[in-house]
């Protein structure tokens, strides 16, 4: 996570405490993506640099919160800034991990994408063969029936919260009423997830309601 973080934070804190501020002023109003919810305000305008940063990528993830940050910078007139943040960022690296995941399941996930990686026939080449898009993650293949038939949804935030869900995202998908509003909810945060959030959430799901999950494998 330090690579990308660090690039933010570089580039906020070139920011004088004017653009800084100015900076929150159109974080607060800056187009977002579907499925990204939207800071606090009384959250966020109290912080500096260093926490902002912090927020930025535990609550957007990596990719998202340096392209965000680009963005916002880019509205501002600061091109070179922006530029400057890119550059840093491919600079360090861009194969961290996301806020909260730790270093042995992000290996976990990265063998389990292997091992749905598909395997070349002895002598062919490798320049005919095909490049197949990834097959749907469960929680993709079977999103309308865990909406449905999800039950514990209390135990399933509990397992992803602060490795996947940040506290905002935790306490909006708790307050919604029914348990189809909590899971349309957690549903609505999953376009920034990557593999390993998703193979977090299946494992959660495969500790609370194992026979759910086995029945939807096999359907």
């Amino acid at each position: 996570m330090a690579g990308t973080r660090d690039a933010i934070l570089d580039a906020l804190e070139d920011l004088t405490a004017d653009e800084l501020k100015k900076f929150k002023l159109k974080l607060l109003s800056v187009p977002l993506r579907d499925g990204y919810g939207r800071l606090p305000r009384g959250a966020l305008l109290p912080m500096d640099a260093v926490d902002l940063a912090d927020k930025l990528v535990s609550y957007y993830l990596e990719a998202y919160a340096a392209e965000l940050t680009a963005q916002v910078l880019r509205d501002m007139g600061m091109q070179e800034t922006s530029e400057q943040l890119q550059a840093r960022g491919r600079a360090r690296g861009s194969g961290a991990v996301p806020a909260g995941i730790s270093a042995s399941a992000a290996r976990s996930a990265s063998r389990v994408l292997q091992e749905r990686a598909p395997v070349p026939t002895l002598g062919a080449s490798s320049s005919a063969l095909p490049l197949l898009p990834p097959a749907p993650h469960f929680m993709e293949r079977h999103r309308e029936a865990l909406i449905k038939r999800v039950t514990d949804v209390n135990g399933v935030l509990d397992a992803l919260y602060e490795r996947v869900l940040t506290e905002e995202q935790y306490q909006a998908v708790r307050a919604e009423a029914t348990n189809p509003d909590k899971m349309r909810k957690l549903f609505s945060f999953a376009p920034a997830w990557n593999l390993t959030c998703k193979d977090l959430f299946l494992q959660a799901l495969k500790d609370t309601q194992p026979y759910l999950v086995d029945d939807l494998e096999k359907s």
